[in-house]
């Protein structure tokens, strides 16, 4: 496994930006600007393979503002023109991509959400998905930090005015595709969410139906789509299968919440599902295991919560099939 990126509470709790190196030594760091009050500070959402980090901050006024660290350790703010300046309103970089390109997100001072792209240069598109609603917490949303893939192309969801979430891809040149899962539900709170797009254009996400139950997606890039439902997801509301994260040969980690509301960790490839569980993790409802991301070599990484609601990192090794004996 390579280095990881992330961000941790100190007992203030004060949120602090860190990268893990291969052989598990840590490097922390706090972003220009970040407060010092509670659950204010660093937060650090994606890493690109030269080191760049990107993320937000939130600063004494609980005010969000992006920000860039380049592999030397420099930073450069980022903050959209809109943006809003109220307490949990600003800019959120989400994803960074090799060629140094950031998608992410705003909040206006409407609390209306708002996408954009940033060049490595530093010109920054703000963008909004046709079809998203204009009311508080309607908008368009980027998510995920594996919505954005090395050719530009940026997945995420779009929230209508009827509070339905849908699906949508963007290319490069700034084209939007709109789309639902068969079988998303039309209610508030229902419908299509997107979690990650590799570079072959292939989506995974999951779909809220009827019943306030998610189902995992695939979609192809020719639109097509396939579903996942992990065996032992609960069918209750808020229960279901969760995809995270897409690598490029298309496997896919993500986690399933089972009757009880507890979190498993899942990883398919190569057409076979493997179930685990980080140990300590917790057996309590919205306790367990959450993978976040798989690598090329399906290394897996994420976070769980124990028995006592604390917040734990794990890295999960590729698992290797052993040779037969000749």
């Amino acid at each position: 496994m390579g280095r990881i990126a992330g961000y941790f509470f100190d007992p203030s709790p004060v949120a602090h930006g860190f990268v893990r190196s291969r052989d598990g030594t840590f490097i922390t760091f706090d972003a220009p600007g970040g407060g010092t009050g509670s659950y204010q500070g660093t937060y650090t959402l994606s890493m690109n393979p030269a080191g760049a980090i990107t993320g937000y901050i939130e600063d004494s006024s609980y005010v969000l503002h992006g920000y860039l660290r380049a592999p030397d350790g420099t930073f450069t703010t980022i903050d959209v023109s809109g943006a809003g300046t109220s307490p949990g309103l600003g800019t959120v970089p989400a994803n960074i991509n090799r060629a140094g390109v950031i998608a992410g997100f705003y909040l206006d001072n409407n609390t209306v959400y708002h996408g954009f792209v940033r060049t490595a240069g530093g010109t920054i598109t703000p963008f909004d998905v046709p079809g998203a609603g204009t009311g508080p917490n309607q908008g368009t949303d980027i998510g995920s930090v594996d919505n954005l893939n090395d050719r530009g192309a940026i997945s995420g969801i779009s929230i209508d005015a009827n509070n339905v979430f849908h699906g949508y891809v963007r290319t490069s040149n700034g084209s939007i595709t709109v789309f639902d899962a068969p079988g998303a539900g039309t209610g508030p709170g229902q419908g299509t969410q997107c979690s990650g797009i590799n570079d072959r254009g292939t989506i995974i996400g999951a779909y809220i139906d009827v019943n306030n139950v998610f189902h995992g997606f695939v979609r192809a890039p020719d639109g097509t789509f396939t579903f996942l439902d992990v065996l032992g997801a609960g069918t209750g509301p808020g229960q279901g299968t969760f995809p995270g994260n897409i690598n490029e040969r298309g496997a896919i980690t993500g986690w399933y919440v089972d009757a009880n509301g507890v979190n498993h960790g899942f990883l398919v490839s190569d057409g076979t599902i493997t179930t685990f569980d980080a140990p300590g993790a917790g057996t309590g409802s919205n306790q367990g295991t959450i993978p976040t991301s798989n690598n090329p070599r399906d290394a897996v990484t994420g976070y769980y919560l124990d028995s006592n609601n604390t917040w734990h990192g794990f890295v999960r090794a590729p698992q290797c099939t052993p040779r037969p004996t000749p």
